[in-house]
């Protein structure tokens, strides 16, 4: 059997968004610019790609994991989504990106999607994110 998962939010203009965010845009936004200032410019990270830093700051990471949990949401630490599964922290996200070096004319497979943000990251800066999970809930 083969399904299409399609794990964005309805603001990337590709799937399914939720319909009950939990804090203002505007608080958000300075969340997640207060993340890539303290979480990922600084020197001992070194995350210095400024296109990966752009999406770091423009994917919403609350919209990818359960609403209980939403106000850790930029804590630079791994969260769980349930079903035994973790929405990584934001380093390791930023980091992972990084190295790959993204494109915007690459096609990308992600095998393992979970809540999709990383997906979500990779759709920032690439032509197109493939993603495939198989804990069907997620």
């Amino acid at each position: 059997m083969c399904r299409t998962l399609n794990p964005f939010p309805k603001w990337l203009g590709l799937g399914e968004q939720t319909d009950r965010p939990t804090q203002s845009d505007a608080n958000t936004l300075k969340a997640r610019q207060q993340m890539v200032r303290q979480q990922l410019k600084v020197p001992d990270r070194g995350i210095t790609e400024p296109r990966v830093l752009a999406a770091m700051e423009k994917v919403p990471r609350h919209e990818f994991m359960p609403e209980k949990i939403r106000a850790e949401a930029y804590d630079d630490t791994a969260l769980s989504i349930g079903h035994g599964q973790t929405i990584s922290q934001t380093f390791i996200v930023a980091f992972m990106t990084e190295q790959l070096q993204p494109e915007p004319e690459d096609h990308v497979l992600e095998i393992g999607s979970g809540s999709g943000y990383q997906a979500a990251v990779l759709a920032q800066l690439v032509r197109k994110v493939y993603t495939i999970e198989i804990v069907k809930p997620l």
